[in-house]
């Protein structure tokens, strides 16, 4: 995986820069130091005058960490757990197997919710056209009403 990632002519094992791995993974290098202060398992070296030089471990999870926050969702302390328990790993994806998407309990689970958000609204009149003030109150009413079912469809 290293090897597409840093095209300069170095070992796949040589230690990256903030600079090479903040370009490599297209992540800013205040955010790479940030990552660092809360996830303890993250601990690149550090040479004379606080020089960081990130191992293929670190840059693995480094990526590891980018798909949990900005593509499954994760809050930090989400990403920290799965993380250390292991569920934070990448499938492995089988040669010729495209990753089809979110897992199908979460599609099931957004399918029921919007099957009764459509079932509850479908009796209920739409509020009235009129100007003014109140049509936007009842339609915020109305909106946090739908917001409120949804929740309560997808609660487990």
């Amino acid at each position: 995986m290293q090897e597409t990632l840093f095209e300069d002519g170095k070992d796949p094992q040589a230690f990256r820069t903030i600079g090479e791995v903040s370009a490599a993974l297209d992540i800013k290098p205040h955010v790479l130091r940030y990552w660092e202060e809360q996830f303890p398992m993250l601990r690149p070296v550090k040479r004379s005058g606080g020089r960081r030089y990130y191992r293929p471990a670190d840059v693995e999870l480094l990526q590891t960490i980018d798909r949990l926050l900005n593509r499954d969702g994760y809050t930090i302390r989400g990403a920290v757990k799965a993380i250390e328990t292991g569920a934070g790993r990448a499938a492995p994806v089988v040669a010729g197997q495209v990753p089809t998407g979110p897992p199908p309990q979460i599609v099931a689970r957004i399918r029921d919710a919007v099957r009764t958000l459509e079932q509850s609204t479908a009796d209920t009149p739409a509020p009235p056209a009129a100007e003014g003030r109140g049509t936007d109150d009842a339609l915020k009413a109305r909106l946090r009403q739908i917001r409120a079912q949804l929740a309560n469809a997808l609660d487990p």
